[in-house]
């Protein structure tokens, strides 16, 4: 690595003055030129002002620029170490603290481990692996510190190869039977998806504190296992373990991505128990929570109650009407924001566009796309552009859409052009379809929807052979389709349905009261949307296919076991089609239920044969 000269450092207080009123310069030090006092002793009080700085950055770099104009060196090991360290523990732009590291003489295990650690915590880990490498060259022997640092790095990038290769130093040096090295070894597995592995580990440990449990309860939570998720929370009571706020957070990120909302509930009920209720960061958690469940009523009493609220907090209101169907009122909340004179952040606005993209108000969309950068000074973002992008594709406007690509400031992503590619096959715009779907290939090769959705643009022109010749890449490409499932929770479980799905022991049950089903929507004048199947098959096997996708499994399994009048709560992982979306509309109807389906991009609420997306998806 380049050694950085000293003297470089001059220039990074240039524009930061250091005012003559400055405590700093009240002291009766002397400069590097006067006789009376050895240099040893200005190092030491600048370490003890090092110490004694506190938060404040400000103070920090006066007193380097302090230590620079009495002739501090500050290649000397300990000046260095505590400069490093300070500036660390401050969260300083890494470039400073590691031109400090270059000009030391000599840096021990401490200095390197400091450093490590920066890196590990900032937004760039990569060189806390390559400081790991030079520690080793340099003969410096890591120590107990060192390992944590590293696989929290590692963790961030989730690179499990590497991760793999430090448990097995941390096992060879010995270090693999302290609490918050195993600890750090939890944490790096979860977070690189391999949480058999991390409850492998938690297993073998002699002793397990709450950092450990949440740990192994989270890397659960994280990768879809809310089960298991579920179990070690229990087991966690039995041995006495009190769960935390981290836990609850945790536990209730699990509920909120699965959709399992008896469980989320339960959660809630212990937080009043132990009393969370007041942490502001757990309330947004549950907030969030209940809007992602489609509960959005629970979900505005919990705002409701809260006795602090941020930015945060209005903004998860704000998505969660939006994504549920109620862009009204999540535009009636951001103005009563604007009236609080809270200041609406990046994310708050993606949650405005998103509802006026979710309710077909391109004219109010582009006031509050203007609005953003004109009055908040916030200059937009892929998200924002993708929201308005996302706006005149769901009106319709696809040749707009493509016009504000081309006009954009930022270079469009992979995801703007699947957007439009969907508005293609949705409002049938061949052409543009094709070039939309080559420029995602440029960017995000091998995605199978990007196939399914011109594939599905060419079946609606009856063009069966580009269809087969399309099908037939898929193959040749290795691309294979995304499988759709629908999710429902039942008696503490979360049960999953693919489309024509028999795994299920009661699966004859569910198929004869799919039969029901069928029947009755007949009889209330019912027809299959068959273009929805993409084949050149007869009418017949068409209506066939239609019947046994998942969701409609999913309400049969949940009218079939759960009582009258219950609401019935659906998580798909596809957008709902249009046939499956009239057949659920006219199941709340008949059945007289209220169906909440949570599907790729939305939220719907279907009661008494109406959605509260308007059929506008």
């Amino acid at each position: 690595m380049k050694k950085a000269k000293c003297r470089s450092y001059g220039s990074m207080f240039s524009k930061h003055p250091l005012p003559r009123t400055s405590c700093f310069y009240s002291t009766t030090l002397p400069t590097s030129s006067s006789p009376h006092k050895p240099e040893s002793l200005l190092v030491k009080k600048c370490i003890f002002l090092l110490q004694n700085c506190g938060s404040s950055k400000l103070k920090l770099r006066q007193i380097h620029a302090f230590s620079i104009r009495h002739g501090v060196p500050l290649n000397d090991p300990d000046i260095g170490k505590h400069l490093i360290y300070s500036l660390v523990s401050l969260s300083a732009p890494m470039s400073y603290p590691h031109n400090i590291f270059s000009c030391i003489r000599s840096s021990n295990v401490f200095t390197w481990n400091t450093m490590i650690r920066g890196y590990a915590e900032s937004e760039s880990p990569e060189p806390a692996l390559q400081l790991y490498r030079q520690m080793r060259a340099s003969c410096i022997q890591p120590d107990t510190h060192t390992y944590p640092f590293l696989l929290k790095a590692v963790a961030k990038l989730a690179d499990v190869r590497i991760g793999e290769i430090v448990h097995s130093t941390v096992i060879r040096n010995g270090y693999d039977s302290l609490a918050f090295v195993q600890n750090s070894l939890l944490h790096m597995y979860g977070a690189c998806g391999l949480v058999d592995s991390a409850h492998k580990a938690f297993e073998l440990m002699s002793e397990r504190d709450i950092v450990a449990w949440n740990s192994v309860i989270n890397g659960f939570a994280l990768n879809g296992k809310p089960n298991e998720a579920l179990t070690l929370f229990r087991e966690m009571g039995l041995e006495g373990v009190k769960p935390d706020g981290y836990t609850v957070l945790s536990l209730l990120s699990a509920c909120a991505e699965l959709g399992a909302l008896a469980l989320g509930r339960r959660v809630h009920v212990y937080m009043v128990k132990v009393g969370l209720t007041d942490n502001l960061h757990v309330n947004n958690a549950l907030l969030d929570f209940y809007a992602k469940c489609g509960s959005i009523r629970e979900a505005r009493k919990v705002f409701d109650e809260m006795k602090e609220r941020n930015a945060v907090s209005w903004s998860s209101l704000i998505v969660g009407l939006a994504v549920n169907g109620f862009g009204e009122e999540a535009l009636e909340l951001f103005k009563e924001m604007e009236t609080e004179e809270l200041v609406p952040s990046e994310v708050t606005f993606v949650g405005v566009l998103y509802a006026c993209s979710h309710c077909g108000m391109v004219d109010e969309g582009f006031s509050y796309f203007k609005r953003m950068k004109e009055k908040y000074g916030i200059v937009p973002k892929i998200e924002h552009h993708g929201c308005i992008v996302d706006l005149l594709s769901r009106a319709g406007l696809v040749k707009e859409a493509y016009q504000y690509i081309r006009n954009m400031p930022l270079q469009p992503n992979a995801v703007i052009w699947r957007t439009l590619l969907g508005a293609c096959a949705m409002h049938g715009h061949l052409t543009l379809g094709e070039y939309a779907r080559a420029q995602v290939l440029k960017l995000q090769p091998g995605y199978s929807g990007d196939y399914v959705l011109l594939s599905n643009l060419y079946a609606s022109e009856q063009r069966w052979s580009d269809v087969h010749v399309l099908r037939r890449k898929m193959l040749s490409d290795g691309v294979k389709k995304i499988p759709g499932y629908s999710l429902v929770e039942f008696g503490n479980h979360v049960y999953e349905f693919l489309m024509g799905d028999r795994s299920h022991p009661q699966s004859d049950q569910i198929y004869a009261m799919l039969a029901e089903i069928t029947k009755r929507l007949r009889l209330e004048g019912y027809a299959p949307h068959t273009e929805n199947v993409l084949a050149d098959i007869e009418e017949e096997e068409k209506e066939n296919a239609l019947s046994y996708h998942s969701e409609k499994i999913a309400v049969a399994f949940m009218l079939l076991k759960t009582a009258p009048g219950t609401p019935i709560r659906i998580v798909k992982n596809l957008r709902i089609c249009a046939d499956c979306h009239l057949a659920i509309k006219l199941t709340s109807k008949v059945f007289e239920r209220e169906i909440i389906v949570r599907d790729q991009s939305r939220f719907h609420h279907f009661r008494d044969g109406f959605c509260s997306c308007r059929d506008y998806w």
